[in-house]
């Protein structure tokens, strides 16, 4: 290539790179806004999205989560934009280096995820059926999440109905929840065991991989922007020595 048309390329893929981190700057700021506001005034978000909203934010916790990736995807965007704009290599590199561990980090934990499936049943099933046993039918809002997840999802605590042996719930109603028997009440033991209703965990893995083909499509998109992103970063701090 001609002098002039390597700087029109240069031009060119600089330009893209400042448009393509500004949007993901724009994007982290709208997040980490959505994150402060729910952390500040749950109350109205919950009003506006409904009641499933009330379930997540207790679960998920989302006002920190949307605050932490707005921050990552803030930094991000502002490495990669002002980096391009000013034709800054350190800058140029710090956010090489930043993709690239995010890249990392989202390898191993899809590794990890298929790889510890089971030591991950085996370590919430020691996190979450002592709470089952002691909170559902005490905690308001405890009570409330896992009614909706088990009506929602058609399942029965985390492992099945046996989580609820030696319960509050159980010692209180001497029945399981309705939704251990299909939403026959009352629940008792031979029905649990002949509904046969499963676990929370399996069916929400089951789920997970009926949409295997969206979920790994969605990954292999954002893998492949992540590769194209460290490529140009790459290139441009190449190129400026050229310059």
């Amino acid at each position: 290539l001609s002098p002039g048309a390597k700087m029109g390329c240069f031009t060119f893929i600089k330009v893209m790179m400042i448009l393509f981190n500004l949007a993901i700057f724009l994007s982290g700021g709208t997040l980490l806004g959505v994150g402060i506001w729910v952390r500040v005034d749950g109350e109205s978000f919950v009003n506006i999205f409904g009641a499933l909203s009330s379930s997540i934010l207790q679960v998920v916790n989302v006002g920190y989560l949307f605050i932490v990736i707005g921050a990552i995807l803030l930094v991000i965007g502002f490495l990669g934009c002002y980096g391009a704009q000013k034709e800054s290599k350190c800058l140029l590199m710090m956010f090489f280096s930043v993709v690239l561990i995010i890249f990392i980090a989202e390898v191993a934990a899809a590794v990890l995820a298929l790889v510890f499936t089971s030591l991950a049943e085996t370590l919430l099933t020691g996190l979450v059926t002592p709470l089952l046993k002691e909170k559902y039918g005490v905690d308001e809002t405890f009570t409330k999440i896992w009614n909706l997840t088990m009506t929602e999802v058609h399942c029965c605590g985390l492992n099945n109905y046996t989580d609820f042996n030696n319960s509050y719930f159980y010692a209180e109603h001497d029945s399981y929840p309705v939704q251990c028997c299909d939403m026959k009440d009352p629940c008792n033991s031979t029905l649990a065991a002949q509904t046969d209703v499963e676990g929370c965990f399996k069916q929400i893995l089951k789920e997970i991989r009926t949409n295997a083909g969206v979920a790994g499509g969605v990954a292999a998109g954002i893998a492949a922007l992540e590769i194209a992103a460290m490529a140009v970063s790459m290139y441009l701090y190449c190129r400026l020595d050229e310059k």
